[in-house]
Parts: C-alpha cells; structure tokens; sequence
C-alpha cells in the first residue's frame, strides 16, 4: 500500500542504477469541458523531498501555489507541455494528455535520463526510458511535484481568461464541470476555449 505521503523510494532505486535526472511527469485538466490540458515534469536533486510536496489534489490552492514555487527554487529542471482545446477535439483527451506529457519532459533542462510517468501508459516512441505508476502522485515524490506544477500552471492560465470571459465561472471552476459552468454554457453557448468534442449540456 503507497503511504500516506509520496516518498523517493522508486527515485532511490533509479538513482542507484546511474539515472542521475530522474523526471516526474503528470498532467492535469483532463476532465474539463473548457482551456487545455496541461502536464509538469519536475526532475528533484537527489536525495532532496520538499516540504509540503503531495498529491496536487490534497492540497488546498494556497498550498499549492508555496509548494509551487518551493519547487521552483529547488528543483533541477520543471518543464510544461500543453495541448490546446483544439488540439484535444482533433486527437482525443487521452492522446492529448499523452502529448502535453511529452512537450513536458522535452521542455526540461536539462534533458531527463528516466521518466516516471504517472498512470498506466505513456505516450508512443517515448526518447527516454520510462516508467509508468498507477497512482503516482500518491507514490512518488518527484510525480507529486510534477502534479503541482501542472495544477498551478494550468490554474493560472484559467484564471487570466476568466477575465476574457467572466460569465463562465473560471475563477472558481477553472474549466471543470459545475452547475454554474453549465448553465453559463446553456445561456451564451461555447466559448473558443470550450472542448467541442466534449458533451457541453448537463446530462
């Protein structure tokens, strides 16, 4: 059973093999109707855990954004990678978060040697090797960081375009499905930021 925080021990284990950039990788906004998905790669000096790194999810919004920028000031390298709505309604969520994954861990610098890739699969013809882990955020401290790096980027992006379009609730939502989403939806219809492909009626 993972425990109650995430830990180094799949990093200890790389690091012992001669990975001396070992990358985490997780995305967020997949589930939204509205912005793109947005994923982090975060590569941690060895042996260092940041205060207050967790599952993005745990973390109430000020938590994430210190934990964010203690990240920042201490990591190797933090790369993001994102796949607009266009883009997500071209290829499909899954293969768009696939993508947002791989821009995030080209964009490191330095270049990953060992990718831990939270969930089940990782995008096709991956450079690097990797590794993917179910529950990752929850497992690895180096995912977890990358799940605040993602969150945060992806929150901060949708807050700036509630200014352009304040009626659909973004500042608090950020693109997620809400009553209040939905009845914006219903009352002004899309916006170019809205998924086309998504189902954007309450069921």
């Amino acid at each position: 059973m993972p425990s109650s925080s995430p830990t180094l021990e799949l990093e200890q284990d790389l690091w012992s093999r001669g990975h001396r950039f070992v990358a985490g990788i997780d995305e967020a906004g997949r589930g939204c109707l509205a912005g793109p998905v947005v994923a982090g790669a975060v590569i941690l000096p060895q042996g260092v855990t940041i205060p207050g790194v967790n599952d993005s999810k745990k973390l109430k919004a000020a938590q994430r954004e210190d934990v964010f920028e203690a990240i920042r000031e201490q990591a190797v390298a933090v790369g993001v990678g994102m796949c607009s709505p266009e883009q997500i309604d071209k290829i499909n969520i899954l293969w768009a978060a696939m993508e947002a994954m791989r821009r995030a861990a080209a964009d490191l610098t330095p270049g990953p040697d060992f990718l831990l890739i939270d969930g089940n699969r990782c995008f096709p013809d991956s450079p690097w090797p990797f590794q993917t882990v179910v529950k990752g955020d929850a497992r690895s401290h180096t995912i977890a960081a990358a799940s605040i790096v993602a969150k945060v980027t992806r929150d901060r992006l949708m807050h700036l375009l509630h200014e352009e379009f304040p009626a659909y609730g973004w500042q608090q939502n950020v693109g997620y499905p809400t009553k209040a989403h939905y009845d914006a939806l219903a009352l002004h219809g899309p916006t170019p930021y809205h998924r086309r492909s998504f189902r954007l009626e309450k069921r």
